[in-house]
């Protein structure tokens, strides 16, 4: 079962993941974006952690719930939305169970994924966090490490993708050939629920 400190470790492990790469995230974005996705995740993040160390929601849904209203805040663009509608439906389709199951989560995320696919119009291949996300979610069945796998690979194959939604959308073909940071950013998070149910 996982219960909100499993939920806390994994936004913390996220905000630690997401400072370390921010550098990474913003050089991903300069060609095809504002060049400030890094460090618009990174202080959305930072946020989310002051906030959790200050208050300690006792559910799975509370301490998504507030994250997500940290994102939403903190985070400008179109990622404060994005991510933070992602957790606030997870969240929110969580309810206020003291612990859930893994494939309670699992149907959760889902929810909370296509709640971003509604929000931006994405479908995987349109090359955002759309083509990270939805193959994690189909692995997340499997294993926690398989959802990470699937992240990651879903981020790295929206290299040769042309963008169809978004900000990287405007450059029509000269997005071809650049890894999408969103995705990236998404797959990071994935990553960090892995880490967190390992330790």
């Amino acid at each position: 079962m996982l219960d909100a400190d499993f939920f806390r470790r994994w936004m913390t492990d996220a905000a630690a993941s997401v400072a370390r790469e921010a550098d990474r995230l913003t050089a991903l974005d300069s060609p095809i974006g504002d060049a400030d996705h890094g460090s618009n995740m990174n202080r959305g993040f930072a946020a989310v952690s002051a906030a959790l160390a200050q208050e300690a929601p006792d559910t799975p849904g509370g301490v998504l719930l507030l994250a997500a209203k940290q994102l939403i805040s903190k985070v400008g663009g179109a990622s404060g939305p994005l991510y933070g509608t992602l957790l606030r439906r997870t969240g929110k389709a969580l309810g206020d169970a003291p612990e859930v199951s893994e494939e309670e989560f699992a149907g959760a995320l889902r929810t909370g994924v296509e709640a971003v696919m509604t929000l931006g119009g994405a479908a995987p291949g349109d090359k955002t966090m759309i083509d990270a996300l939805v193959p994690a979610v189909d692995a997340l069945g499997d294993s926690f490490a398989a959802a990470r796998t699937a992240a990651e690979r879903g981020a790295e194959a929206t290299t040769p993708l042309q963008a169809r939604k978004g900000r990287a959308s405007y450059l029509g073909e000269r997005s071809i050939g650049h890894q999408d940071p969103g995705a990236t950013s998404a797959a990071l998070l994935i990553a960090a629920l892995a880490e967190a149910h390992d330790e």
